[in-house]
């Protein structure tokens, strides 16, 4: 390090009389621990801190046709209606930064669609209840928490047989000993997504943190969940990333069989 950097670091940090590191450290691993709190923010949201909360950046990108062709517009805002951005139709889009949450009618209306980082080439692949296929507006999906709790209760008001999920995605209520029966429904921390079926299939339902008395809030038109799982920051924590496992490759055909050897030509009789 040069004598002139040194003389500059001991006036910021020795001369200073309101640094608390004077007394503890020597001026140049005082100037090397505030380099490092500087670089931390990345590892802290690595650790689970949400890209949702404050200060967070969202983009998402439109397309008119599939695999990102036609028209396109950017978004970094909650938008009612993307037609007014020029878009007939929207036929792929790609998640810069997220999540974000669309839906197949215009002012936040209609089926739901968790639309996480990553690219989407065609309207299957952010909904595969194969009820929809628009997405007309869209809005930012706030992730407050790293930590993860739901309430599933059997009937509205919170009554009924109940079940407790925390920091864990659960692919069958079935297979937890609960029915498909959800009428009611507390997210104490974090953001889930609810699906009608098991496997994370079907129609979505989105609960961000809040209370929800009936069915009708999360805008479903019966009480039937079968799977849950967390939405998580999926820029900086990589491990919430969500995909689809793939499905067991279908058997192959059987090999031919080996050919049968010609047969040795037939020894000529003595004549």
């Amino acid at each position: 390090m040069s004598p002139l950097l040194l003389d500059v670091l001991h006036h910021m940090l020795v001369d200073n009389p309101a640094n608390p590191l004077q007394d503890a450290y020597p001026v140049e691993e005082q100037w090397i621990r505030r380099m490092s709190d500087q670089q931390s923010a990345p590892e802290q949201l690595a650790a689970g801190k949400s890209q949702g909360g404050a200060g967070a950046t969202y983009k998402v990108v439109l397309f008119e046709f599939e695999n990102f062709q036609g028209c396109k517009a950017e978004f970094s805002a909650e938008c009612k209606d993307v037609t007014e951005k020029g878009l007939e139709k929207v036929g792929s889009l790609i998640v810069e930064s997220g999540p974000w949450v669309g839906y197949d009618r215009h002012g936040f209306s209609g089926e739901q669609f968790i639309l996480e980082k990553g690219e989407y080439p065609r309207w299957d692949t952010w909904t595969n209840s194969q009820n929809s296929y628009s997405l007309f507006s869209l809005r930012l999906l706030k992730v407050d928490s790293a930590e993860h709790k739901l309430h599933l209760y059997e009937n509205p008001g919170y009554t009924g047989r109940k079940m407790e999920i925390v920091d864990d995605d659960v692919p069958s209520l079935w297979g937890h000993g609960f029915q498909d029966r959800v009428a009611s429904v507390k997210a104490l921390n974090g953001t889930w997504v609810g699906y009608m079926y098991p496997g994370y299939r079907g129609r979505q339902f989105i609960f961000e943190r809040g209370d929800f008395k009936h069915w009708n809030d999360w805008e479903a038109p019966a009480p039937q969940i079968q799977s849950v799982r967390r939405v998580r920051d999926m820029q900086w924590h990589k491990r919430g990333c969500f995909t689809v496992p793939d499905p067991d490759p279908a058997p192959g055909p059987e090999p031919d069989p080996a050919p049968v050897p010609p047969a040795p030509p037939a020894s000529a009789g003595a004549s």
